[in-house]
């Protein structure tokens, strides 16, 4: 496999790939018993002609769980230009996701899933000290890398200051002392800010944000991991949008 290809695991991966971006497809592996006939649908109207491999064989290209019998061999993933995500029109503004130091690729591929469903997201990482969107980032994505842009910036301090300029307020979400998350207004352009597990938001970040907001949780004296926070948040950005 080439440095400008990847990895795609399981059928709705592969599926999500087929509907948005087939061309990115470069070739299918079937395992020889595969018989969705709705994902074989989907290959033939996109021109593909899979290849069929014995288990055995099949197994050896396989680096991941719940392939169920299905893998594609797709274009190096692609990260959205921060800047032409700011120049959105304004009648359909996204919500920006910043995560600061995310180190677990399950954890980026749950919240590129999670915003996929809820619609109107992208998220940001920095290039260093960040795990980036790897094959296995997309394997738990399931599809939802489609419908996310996600950009890697150099500096997330110079990306909120871009993004101010553009209109948008920064929201910093911390465990304590912040304004509760239920009673906050989300109903003007944001950005919000996710800290790492056990760190939270960088000190020189803190200092570019306008708001704090807390999640209140009143069960066991314990934390959120930052995929179930960022979900929570921004189901309740969802919710106040409409």
């Amino acid at each position: 496999m080439s440095k400008n290809t990847m990895y795609l695991y399981g059928k709705n991966p592969v599926m999500e790939r087929l509907r948005v971006n087939p061309k990115s497809i470069h070739k299918i592996i079937l395992k020889e018993d595969f018989d969705d006939k709705k994902l074989l649908d989907l290959i033939k109207a996109s021109n593909l002609k899979p290849e069929y491999l014995p288990k055995n064989e099949f197994m050896k290209q396989q680096r991941a769980d719940r392939v169920q019998g299905v893998i594609a061999i797709v274009d190096k993933f692609v990260y959205a230009d921060f800047e032409e995500l700011l120049q959105r029109p304004a009648k359909t503004p996204l919500t920006f996701v910043f995560l600061d130091n995310l180190n677990d690729p399950q954890n980026l591929g749950v919240i590129i899933r999670s915003l996929a469903c809820l619609g109107g997201f992208a998220v940001v990482i920095p290039k260093h000290e960040s795990c980036e969107v790897t094959e296995a980032v997309l394997h738990v994505a399931n599809g939802g890398e489609n419908y996310v842009p996600v950009s890697i910036v150099t500096n997330m301090t110079v990306a909120l200051l871009k993004a101010k300029e553009k209109g948008y307020w920064v929201a910093g979400t911390v465990i304590e002392g912040g304004q509760d998350l239920q009673k906050f207004d989300f109903t003007f352009p944001i950005c919000l800010l996710m800290g790492s597990e056990g760190k939270g938001i960088r000190p020189g970040l803190l200092n570019h944000i306008d708001f704090k907001v807390t999640l209140p949780m009143k069960g066991a004296d314990l934390s959120f991991n930052v995929a179930v926070a960022t979900a929570i948040f921004a189901y309740e950005i969802t919710k106040q949008r409409k």
